[in-house]
């Protein structure tokens, strides 16, 4: 309902701070219908102004707070997304399932699964339990168990004709689909692309990309090396930094399955590199494990099972791929 099929134009950085309601309020709309046409750090720029100026009423304060968390999380501001999830769940809103499920993903992005998972077992069909769910479950290996919570999520998503949830779901879908059934992601990414093709969610287009790189990897044309470059530009240019660990496991995929152990070598410095701060590092930990590499130090993940089982699960998970294609070579 945020999201306008043609936003406003984009407002100059030195307009002038709101000075009435309804100016607060006309700000508020626009960094929110803007956000994915900008920069998030614009939009968390944008909505702390309309904050500090004290003008909005409690519900769309609010609605502010919850947006800026949501953009601190997309730039990795972990703590601010964190802080600003817990205000808004503790008031009890509108918006308190929502970042009930903030609070859930921020979980996983520190890598903390069991604390992920016992949060999203509060959730319900407006905070998106399935498709959290989801987000828990693939990082285990478990990709079964993943998948149907995403089907599951998308049926939601069309019973409660939401097609933005819907688009999401599938994308996430695809995603886990094209680790384990490269042929069969085909359909699922085509499918994702027919739901995205009328909405605004750059973040899910660029996510949908990632998942095309993984249905490729480990094969010899498809340009997996510059796709990927391309892709981490259009990610930087989003400011969706928390994009890049996903896209350079993928990357890690690709080399392993294809033994390419300096492009390995380097892609696991960048993935290093992309989460020194801490979140997301269980990513770095998934590709070591699919590269049956010793990991560098002791993780700091909390897996939802042995870690050793986690570690089997994505090393089985390359040598699958590895025979698929050697079989049609």
């Amino acid at each position: 309902m945020w999201e306008p099929i043609a936003p406003p134009a984009p407002a100059p950085d030195d307009r002038p701070a709101p000075d009435t309601p309804a100016d607060a309020l006309a700000e508020l709309l626009t960094a929110i219908s803007r956000r994915q046409h900008e920069h998030r750090d614009r939009t968390a720029r944008r909505l702390t102004a309309v904050l500090d100026g004290g003008l909005l009423t409690e519900e769309l304060t609010e609605l502010a707070l919850y947006y800026r968390a949501k953009a601190d999380k997309d730039l990795g501001r972990t703590a601010a997304s964190l802080e600003g999830m817990r205000r808004v769940a503790g008031g009890g809103g509108r918006l308190a399932g929502q970042a009930q499920r903030g609070i859930a993903n921020l979980a996983r992005i520190h890598g903390d699964f069991p604390a992920a998972l016992a949060a999203s077992s509060t959730l319900t069909w407006k905070s998106r339990r399935h498709r959290v769910r989801g987000d828990i479950l693939w990082p285990q290996g478990t990709f079964t168990a993943a998948a149907q919570a995403l089907r599951d999520g998308r049926a939601e998503a069309e019973q409660h004709d939401a097609p933005g949830e819907r688009a999401i779901a599938q994308t996430r879908l695809a995603l886990v689909t094209a680790f384990t059934d490269p042929d069969r992601a085909g359909e699922e990414i085509d499918l994702a692309r027919q739901y995205l093709e009328p909405l605004d969610q750059r973040a899910t287009v660029l996510h949908l990309q990632v998942a095309s790189l993984v249905r490729d990897a480990g094969t010899d044309d498809r340009d997996i090396t510059d796709r990927a470059t391309v892709l981490r530009a259009q990610i930087d240019v989003a400011g969706l930094p928390w994009l890049i660990p996903l896209l350079e496991t993928a990357l890690a995929f690709h080399h392993t399955v294809r033994d390419d152990q300096d492009d390995l070598a380097a892609t696991l410095d960048r993935l290093r590199e992309a989460t020194a701060s801490g979140d997301f590092s269980y990513y770095a930990d998934i590709a070591h494990y699919m590269a049956g590499l010793p990991l560098p130090h002791p993780s700091t993940t909390r897996w939802l099972d042995d870690e050793n089982e986690v570690r089997a699960r994505w090393r089985t998970l390359v040598t699958t791929r590895q025979d698929r294609l050697n079989a049609r070579r």
